[in-house]
C-alpha cells in the first residue's frame, strides 16, 4: 500500500464509522466457529485426518506441506483484557500432566494422517514459556518426532517477557525455533496497572535483544489499543519505545470488548475506556507512524518490515488468514494440538475441548478430542475463497474465480454484490460490472465489514439474544 494511502478526511471517517462500528466475526475461519457442529466428532475427524491431500479440492492451488499449532494454555497471571483460553496456575503438576496427554494425542493424529512432515510450527496459548527449558525441549521432541520440519520452516512461538528468561530462549533456539512473537499491549504504566500486566520496557528490550543474539530471525510485537486509560499523547509515547526497538512484525489489534467470554473485563467499564472517537485516532496515528518507519501494511491489523516473509507472503499472494490471524503459506493443511486448539484441512475445521479435564479424558479415551467440528459444502468453500481474497489481499479478481469454480462471479454473488453498493457510495470498495472489486484505504480498515457481506451463516446469527462478535471498529 502506498503511503499516502492514508491520507484520510478524518472527519468523514468519523462521519461513516457509527454505521460500521457493529459486531462482526474477525473471519479467522469461514464458516466462523459459532456455526460449527458437536455432531462433527472424533470420528470424522480421523476421516478428515486420513484423507489427508488425497480428497483434496483442488480450488486454490494448495500445496501438501502440513502447519501444526500446539496451545499451551498456562499462565502466571490473568491480564484483564485477555479473552483467550487459558488457565491461570502455580500448580506443577498441571504442565505434567499436559505433557503427557498431549503425547498420546499427537500419536493419535500421527496415526490417522500417516506420516508427513510439517512446513510451520506455531505454539501460543495461554503462556507458553510457563513451561520450564526442559519441558519446551520435550514438546517439541514430541510434536517433531512425529512430524518433522522440512528444511528452512516457519518455527515460531508466543512469549511473555515477564516469564520468558535467557534459560527458555536458549532452550527454544536450541530445538529450532526461528521466530518469537511477545506480547506488549502498551508501556504506559497507568494502563498496565489497569490491565494487570506490569511489564517494564527495558524487561522487553531486554528479551528482544537476547532473542537476536541467540539468532532468532524474526521478532514480532502485539500491541492493543482501546485499553483503559489509553490517550493519543501516551500511546504514541508506546509508539515511541516500539520504533526504537524495531520489531520485524507488528500486530494493533482492537481491544475487544467481550464480557460474555472474559468477566474480568467488566471492571473495564468502570473505568476509562477511549470513546469511538480517540479510539479511531489512536489507531489511525498508530498506523502512519508504522507506514512511516517503513512497515508495510498486510492488512486489517499486520505489519511487516519490507523484508519480513509476511511482506513477501503477500506480495506473491500466498497470505493465509486463519485463527492466528495474518500469516504465511496459503493452503496447507493446519492441525492443532492441545485444549481448544484448531484443525483446518482442506474442507473441514475441527476444535478440541477446551477445559484441560475435559481435553485430558478425551485424549485417554479417543486418542484425540475433538468437541465439534465442520465439513464445508461447495457453497461455504466459495465463500470462504472469496471473503480470503477481501481480508488477505483486498481484492477480488472476477477471471480468477471463475477459472477457480468454473462460473462467473458476478451471477454467483449478484446479491452480495448489490448489497456493497451502499458500502461502495461510501468509498470502501471500488466496484467493476464483471464483480471484480478492490477495497479502498478506508475499506482495509473496514474489511471486516466488508466481507460480512459475504457470509451466508450471518443473518441468523444476528438473531440471537447472547452477542457472538466484537465490534468491527
Amino acid at each position: 500500500m502506498a503511503r499516502d494511502a492514508f491520507s484520510l478526511d478524518l472527519a468523514r471517517v468519523e462521519a461513516i464509522l457509527p454505521r460500521y462500528a457493529i459486531e462482526g466475526p474477525r473471519y479467522t475461519s469461514y464458516p466462523t466457529a459459532p456455526v460449527w457442529k458437536e455432531s462433527f466428532g472424533v470420528e470424522q475427524f480421523k476421516t478428515e485426518l486420513a484423507s489427508g491431500s488425497a480428497e483434496e479440492i483442488s480450488v486454490t492451488g494448495e500445496g501438501d506441506g502440513l502447519s501444526l499449532y500446539v496451545h499451551v494454555p498456562f499462565c502466571r497471571s490473568l491480564c484483564h483484557f485477555c479473552a483467550c483460553n487459558k488457565i491461570i496456575t502455580s500448580k506443577a503438576e498441571l504442565p505434567l500432566r499436559f505433557l503427557d496427554t498431549i503425547e498420546r494425542e499427537v500419536a493419535a493424529v500421527r496415526e490417522a494422517t500417516g506420516p508427513r512432515t510439517a512446513t510451520q510450527q506455531h505454539w501460543g496459548g495461554g503462556t507458553p514459556t510457563h513451561l520450564t527449558p526442559d519441558q519446551l525441549t520435550r514438546l517439541f521432541r514430541i510434536v517433531t518426532d512425529a512430524f518433522p520440519m522440512r528444511a528452512e520452516a516457519e518455527i515460531s512461538i508466543e512469549v511473555d517477557p515477564r516469564v520468558t528468561t535467557d534459560e527458555h530462549v536458549a532452550a527454544l533456539r536450541a530445538c529450532g525455533f526461528n521466530r518469537i512473537s511477545m506480547g506488549v499491549q502498551d508501556f504506559e504504566p497507568k494502563v498496565q496497572q489497569a490491565i494487570h500486566r506490569i511489564q517494564p520496557v527495558e524487561q522487553t528490550r531486554h528479551l528482544v535483544e537476547v532473542s537476536r543474539a541467540s539468532g532468532f530471525s524474526g521478532v514480532n510485537f502485539d500491541l492493543i489499543y482501546g485499553l483503559p486509560y489509553q490517550t493519543e499523547e501516551s500511546f504514541a509515547r508506546t509508539l515511541d519505545q516500539v520504533l526504537e526497538i524495531a520489531p520485524d512484525r507488528l500486530a494493533l489489534y482492537s481491544y475487544a470488548h467481550v464480557t460474555w467470554l472474559a468477566k474480568q473485563q467488566r471492571g473495564f467499564e468502570r473505568q476509562d475506556l477511549p470513546g469511538p472517537s480517540t479510539k479511531l485516532r489512536i489507531m489511525l496515528g498508530a498506523i502512519e507512524r508504522f507506514v512511516d518507519a517503513g512497515y508495510r501494511f498486510i492488512g486489517l491489523d499486520h505489519f511487516a518490515s519490507s523484508e519480513d516473509e509476511l511482506s513477501k507472503a503477500l506480495a506473491d499472494r500466498t497470505l493465509r488468514r486463519n485463527f492466528m490471524g495474518h500469516t504465511t503459506q496459503a493452503g496447507v493443511d493446519l492441525i492443532g494440538f492441545g485444549p481448544s486448539a484448531i484443525s483446518e484441512l482442506r474442507a473441514s475445521y475441527a476444535q478440541s475441548h477446551r477445559k484441560l479435564d475435559d481435553w485430558e479424558e478425551a485424549v485417554r479415551e479417543h486418542g484425540l478430542a475433538t468437541m465439534r467440528g465442520h465439513q464445508l459444502t461447495g457453497d461455504d468453500i466459495e465463500r470462504r475463497w472469496v471473503i480470503g481474497r477481501l481480508m488477505c489481499h483486498g481484492e477480488l479478481r472476477a477471471d480468477e474465480f471463475e477459472a477457480v469454480f468454473g462460473h462467473p462471479l458476478a451471477s454467483g454473488f449478484a446479491r452480495e454484490l448489490r448489497q456493497l453498493e451502499p458500502i461502495a457510495a461510501d468509498g470502501l470498495v471500488e466496484q467493476a460490472p464483471d464483480g471484480s472489486l478492490v477495497v479502498t484505504p478506508l475499506g482495509r480498515l473496514l474489511v471486516r465489514n466488508v466481507a460480512m457481506v459475504f457470509d451466508a451463516y450471518l443473518a441468523d446469527q444476528k438473531k440471537g439474544a447472547q452477542p457472538m462478535f466484537s465490534k468491527t471498529v
